[in-house]
């Protein structure tokens, strides 16, 4: 899985031309057998910021529309318009949000329109800013100034050919745009980048949802395997799978690894790309069966009461959040000492041997976890501690899964021949030095080793191996984080990919 601690907006438009059939449905995704037509595809990503820790960020696209050389205008979002996107998710990852068909030609602009800012943050800034304390945790909703961009200069413009593949990527920088007062000014100078990315094949990046239908056709004396997915915003995609797809099920849940791990209803991720024109699915992710409600989130407190822990934590997702919820907000979380089963969300990744997630001693800030939730979810308007923001929701667990923390920082030492590096982080991440020792703030920064496997993925280095990584480097480094050992003052982050940032600037 994947979890953000601190984000940089940034999103990736793909525009894709080819041949071939994309299957079509309601969201989006669009099918383009005519070859004077070529498939649009929109996906995001992230970089983080320095100063502040964003521990939420989410920004509704509501446009995003391409202008022709003849001044004809067509929209790349689906008829029901604003997506949310929570940037949070996209420190080491992308989002696809959907495609649609677009004629070949020339286009001169693109105009994004974004609204609905929500921030929640850990100001470390050393001042009270916008009514947050320094030290506090804050929730706020941030004014945009404007709320749209239009790109008209290089790389434009562009011509869309239904047999040659274009790629653009967008950067928004939250260095620059979240601003001292942190309302958010997208046309900040440098603010926001335009520039092409190689193609053929781009990843498109994941989408997540619930599994509304599987269906095998035959065409062609060939039988094609997928899925239809439904996400909380209610767009639906149909996916193809292929031999080449992954399946990362647990193996209580299925063991065959193969498409019949694909059931109605259940909540799972895909990783995308676009085969022949068809949104095919590289890798799929199993998060919570049917009938199960799981929320999804960053530890950012841990105390006890009457024998049990309880676990604070800023929910990123989950269908099964009650009405009036919205993610960014905080969840107070009663762990019992007893009758709770731990597990850590690997996929196909080996955890190096040590690292332990077996009880609540195991349990740290900062790590991003999947709770399952045991009975009914309770809404407070109880604020037990000032500095963590609005009155939380309330409810008690049986099953705690560990996912994949995201984590941006420099690196003060590197030893290659054990395969690992130390961080030093910036700002203050949500990790003290003795964990579970002290329930309100300020905490102190630790040095987080982390640790590298022949299974992690490097990139943007000059030789993407650790063989390429050197003191002072700026990385984002997506894994699990471990109290190594259970208790210790010590933190490990168990690294599945590791990516070289430009150095940080300040944000105030």
């Amino acid at each position: 899985m994947r979890r953000v601690a601190l984000p940089l907006i940034g999103a990736i438009l793909i525009f894709m031309s080819g041949c071939g059939s994309q299957s079509s449905n309601t969201s989006g995704t669009t099918t383009s057998s005519n070859l004077s037509q070529a498939p649009v595809g929109l996906s995001v990503t992230d970089q983080p910021p320095t100063g502040i820790t964003v521990l939420y960020f989410e920004l509704n696209i509501t446009a995003a529309t391409l202008t022709s050389s003849s001044g004809s205008t067509v929209s790349l979002l689906p008829s029901n318009g604003s997506i949310p996107v929570n940037v949070t998710d996209l420190q080491t990852n992308s989002a696809f949000l959907g495609s649609r068909n677009v004629a070949a030609g020339d286009y001169t602009s693109l105009a994004l329109t974004f609204a609905n800012p929500q921030l929640t943050i850990y100001n470390n800034t050393g001042a009270t800013t916008s009514g947050c304390a320094n030290d506090t945790v804050c929730t706020l909703q941030p004014s945009t100034t404007p709320l749209t961009l239009t790109f008209s200069s290089s790389p434009f413009p562009i011509t869309l050919s239904a047999s040659s593949p274009l790629a653009f990527m967008l950067d928004i920088n939250l260095n620059t745009v979240i601003q001292s007062d942190l309302s958010v000014n997208l046309a900040a100078t440098s603010g926001v980048t335009v520039s092409t990315l190689p193609a053929p094949r781009p990843q498109m990046g994941y989408v997540e949802g619930t599994v509304e239908s599987t269906f095998t056709s035959t065409a062609s004396n060939s039988s094609q395997e997928g899925f239809t997915l439904q996400t909380p915003d209610g767009r639906t995609f149909s996916i193809d799978v292929d031999s080449s797809t992954t399946y990362n099920y647990p193996s209580s849940v299925c063991s065959t690894a193969n498409f019949a791990c694909v059931m109605t209803q259940q909540v799972v991720q895909a990783q995308v790309t676009f085969s022949n024109g068809a949104l095919t699915a590289t890798t799929v992710n199993y998060e919570q069966a049917a009938g199960v409600t799981v929320l999804e989130g960053d530890i950012i407190r841990l105390s006890t009461s009457n024998g049990n822990t309880i676990m604070d934590m800023i929910v990123q997702n989950g269908p099964g959040a009650p009405s009036g919820f919205h993610f960014g907000q905080r969840a107070s979380v009663t762990v019992p000492s007893t009758g709770v089963t731990y597990g850590i969300d690997t996929g196909s990744f080996t955890i190096p041997s040590g690292l332990s997630f077996a009880s609540s001693s195991d349990l740290l800030v900062g790590q991003d976890v999947f709770v399952a939730v045991q009975g009914s979810i309770s809404n407070s308007s109880a604020n037990s501690s000032a500095w963590m923001g609005p009155g939380p929701i309330t409810f008690t667990t049986n099953s705690i899964t560990l996912g994949q923390s995201q984590i941006t920082a420099t690196v003060t030492a590197v030893n290659a021949s054990a395969l690992s590096f130390t961080l030093s982080t910036f700002p203050n991440f949500f990790m003290w030095s003795t964990p579970n020792a002290s329930s309100t703030p300020p905490w102190a920064p630790v040095n987080i080793t982390v640790q590298t496997t022949s299974s992690t993925t490097f990139t943007n280095f000059t030789t993407d191996s650790i063989s390429g990584l050197t003191t002072n480097n700026v990385v984002s480094v997506g894994g699990w984080v471990f109290s190594t050992p259970s208790g210790a003052t010590a933190v490990t982050l168990a690294a599945s990919q590791v990516m070289l940032r430009p150095g940080p600037t300040p944000l105030f």
